[in-house]
Parts: structure tokens; C-alpha cells; sequence
């Protein structure tokens, strides 16, 4: 569905800057079966809105074609992501001191490892998560967890059942909600009245000057920054109180929401408002010099792809992240370039990238070929990567990091 008006402040004052062209589901990994069915590919493009500032795409897909039983991101995957979210809990739970059992609802709750930080802390935990699949191990882990979307529907069934919330999470969630007004609303009701929505997700100013783009894919709707969110707040009677900078994911923001005048507004929100200005992250120009950069970095990195090739190396693929299909179906990287891709997540591997069908194995093939060459697609993680790949390092294989700028290592 073409969306022509803004999610936050309503306005039809938006203006197209980047288009990454059509592109499949980052998420939906094929089985080889379905290499042999019509696979739909949806427009990635990304507007501006000229009244509020939010940088958001101009296309939604349904979000029961994304988020269903086959839905294969894992939290837990990763070492930095497990610690990252098991102490986002615990830091949480220090800085506002909050009591032993206490309630905590986490939206888009995937495995329950942020929950599971709060269980840590004595605090009463449940889980919203609509894929049943992820659902599942938060369950097997004994986190409570209801599979379905969060919404307003929810609201009776959870104040019966727990009562009101002391926190409200949505880590790299409240970026995928179309219907914002609705989370909104249903946080509202479940809030107690000093409650706290936390939410965190990438930071639309280091999406732009470390080159991100792709951290653009149809999971993520909008892409945030502070100034149209303190606007945002305030139609509800709430407001951004506090900001905390992270380093998973590229650089995230972490953003504490309550209701208006419960708090003080910390130094921070003013500070990344001026500092927003400084950069002009809201003119056009701006914008339009981030898309011309993404179409140079697509030349430069197919370039180093196609020469090595020539030169007669063999590349492939470390890591399978959705991110990572952004970048190949943008750049049109395919098995010509790329002989394979490997995976530690067992949701992925045995099946190929959406796309551009690059077929996954697990990561022991990259010591069993040794190529000599293996693209991390997950950058974000790549520190964790080389770590984990050591000996394919000390036996000659070298890695290329795409993002901001290809450079190999």
C-alpha cells in the first residue's frame, strides 16, 4: 500500500529522496521449493516528511506477510546481542529503581531476551510477538509471551490478567508499527500513571553520515529521529524525557517516554535537538546528497566484488542478516558474485536469500572451502565475526566489510 501521508503528524507534505528500486522481503527466506514459485517484489523508497521531520518509507507491506511462523530473526543469535539486551534490562530496572516485581510488557518480544534481562531483576515480565516461531523459544525459556500483534485489543485481556505496567519496551520495534497512534493508545491504557515506554532504534543522523542504507527494508517503516518524536509525544500528553546513545546496530538511540510533567527533561533531548539542527539532518539537501552517496557506494562495491572475481577469487557471503538483502538486491549481487552464503541461525540455513537466491549453509563450510574472500553482511557485528572466524583469518581468508566504505581486512 502507497503511503502518501505522514504516521506521525498526518501531513501530505512528503517528498521522495531515496528509491533502492523493488525489492523482495528481507526476511523471507526461500526453501528450494519455492525457488520454483513467483517470488513478489515490493518499491523501497524512503520519503521526508517537510512538516515533522520523520524519514519514513512510501510503501507498507501488510505486516501478516512479514511477521508470521516462518519469521527468522533470532535475538539471540549473537553474543552482543544477547548481552546488549540481557543489560538493557538490568540498566532499565537501575534507573528507575523500580520494585521487585513489577510488570514489564515488551513489544515485539522475538526470543525474550530483553525480558529476560528484567526476570533477572525480580520484575514480572510478558511478551507481545505475533511470529510464532520466535514466540516459541521465549516460551521454551519461560517467558510468558501472547502471539499476537500488539493493539488495543489486547488491553482488557492484559489488565485482568497482570494489571498495569510499570515499563513498556520496543527495541527496534516501534520502527516497524504503521499505526502509531495505536501503540500509542494501547500503551496509554496499559501504563500506570508514572509508567515508561522505552523504546530504541537506529538513529536516522548515523544512518545518514556512516552511509546505513541498508537498514532500509520493509520491516522498518520509519526511520527515527528525536525531533518529530518530542512533537509526537505531545499529542498524546506525553514526552520524551531522556535519551541514551547505544552502539548495537551502528548506533541506536535509546528514547524513555512518560507522561507529560512526571519528569524532568534531561539535558540530552535538548542537546540531540541542536545538534539535529547543526547537521540540517531536515533539509532536502542533505537527503540528496545521502541518496547520490548510496548510488556511489552500490558502483564501489560491485567494482571490488567484480574485479576480485575476474582476478579469479572465490567470495561468498558471512552472514545472512535481512539488512544484507537490501544490499544484494539493491546491488543486484547475485551467485555470479557471491558462491554462497553461511549462517549460524538455524532458521536460515538450508535455504536461500530472498532475491537474489544465494543458498545458505552453516558457517563450518567457510573453514571446510576456505575462499578467499567472505563479505559480512552483518557489519554491525562484525568485530563478533572475525572473532568467531579466527581460523579462517590465520589461514589466509580475508573478510570484506561493505558499510560505510568496502574495505577489506
Amino acid at each position: 500500500m502507497e503511503k502518501n501521508y505522514c504516521r506521525m503528524c498526518k501531513s501530505k507534505n512528503i517528498k521522495k529522496f531515496l528509491d533502492l528500486d523493488f525489492s523482495a522481503l528481507s526476511d523471507n527466506f526461500l526453501t528450494e521449493n519455492q525457488l520454483m514459485e513467483p517470488e513478489t517484489f515490493f518499491p523501497l523508497t524512503v520519503n521526508f516528511c517537510d512538516d515533522c521531520g520523520l524519514c519514513q518509507l512510501g510503501y507498507v507491506v501488510p505486516p501478516e506477510l512479514m511477521f508470521n511462523e516462518d519469521y527468522p530473526y533470532d535475538s539471540s543469535t549473537t553474543k552482543t546481542g544477547r548481552e546488549h539486551f540481557t543489560n538493557m534490562g538490568i540498566n532499565v530496572c537501575d534507573k528507575f529503581n523500580l520494585k521487585s516485581n513489577s510488570f514489564v510488557i515488551d513489544v515485539g518480544s522475538n526470543a525474550g531476551v530483553l525480558l529476560n534481562g528484567f526476570k533477572l531483576k525480580g520484575m514480572r515480565v510478558l511478551g507481545i510477538e505475533p511470529s510464532s516461531n520466535v514466540a516459541k523459544i521465549a516460551l521454551k525459556n519461560n517467558i510468558e509471551t501472547i502471539i499476537e500483534f500488539f493493539s488495543n485489543k489486547l488491553t482488557k485481556k492484559i489488565l485482568d490478567k497482570y494489571g498495569k505496567a510499570s515499563i513498556i519496551t520496543g527495541t527496534n520495534v516501534f520502527a516497524h508499527i504503521d499505526d502509531l497512534e495505536d501503540f500509542m493508545l494501547t500503551s496509554d491504557s496499559l501504563l500506570l500513571e508514572d509508567g515508561i515506554i522505552v523504546i530504541e532504534a537506529p538513529y536516522l543522523l548515523h544512518l545518514i553520515e556512516k552511509l546505513e542504507y541498508d537498514t532500509i527494508y520493509h520491516e522498518h517503516l520509519s526511520y527515527l529521529s528525536v525531533k518529530p518524536i518530542v512533537e509526537f509525544c505531545k499529542r498524546f500528553n506525553f514526552e520524551l524525557f531522556d535519551i541514551e546513545e547505544q552502539t548495537i546496530h551502528g548506533g541506536t538511540l535509546r528514547y524513555f517516554i512518560g507522561r507529560k510533567n512526571k519528569r524532568k527533561i534531561s539535558q540530552n533531548v535538548f542537546n540531540y535537538l541542536k545538534l539535529e539542527d547543526e547537521k540540517k539532518m531536515y533539509s532536502m539537501n542533505t537527503l540528496n546528497d545521502f541518496a547520490k552517496s548510496v548510488e556511489n557506494h552500490r558502483k564501489d562495491l560491485l567494482k571490488m566484488l567484480q574485479d576480485l572475481k575476474r582476478d579469479g577469487k572465490k567470495i561468498v557471503a558471512l552472514s545472512a542478516p535481512a539488512k544484507g538483502n537490501t544490499l544484494l538486491n539493491y546491488c543486484k549481487i547475485g551467485p555470479e558474485l557471491l558462491d554462497y552464503a553461511t549462517e549460524r541461525n538455524p532458521l536460515k540455513i538450508g535455504k536461500f536469500t530472498p532475491g537474489m537466491h544465494i543458498p545458505i549453509f552453516p558457517d563450518e563450510k567457510l573453514l571446510e572451502d576456505q575462499p578467499d574472500y567472505a563479505l559480512i553482511l552483518a557489519w554491525n557485528f562484525s568485530e563478533e565475526i572475525i572473532k568467531n572466524n579466527s581460523e579462517y583469518k590465520n589461514k589466509g581468508g580475508k573478510f570484506i566489510i561493505p558499510i560505510p566504505k568496502p574495505i577489506i581486512v
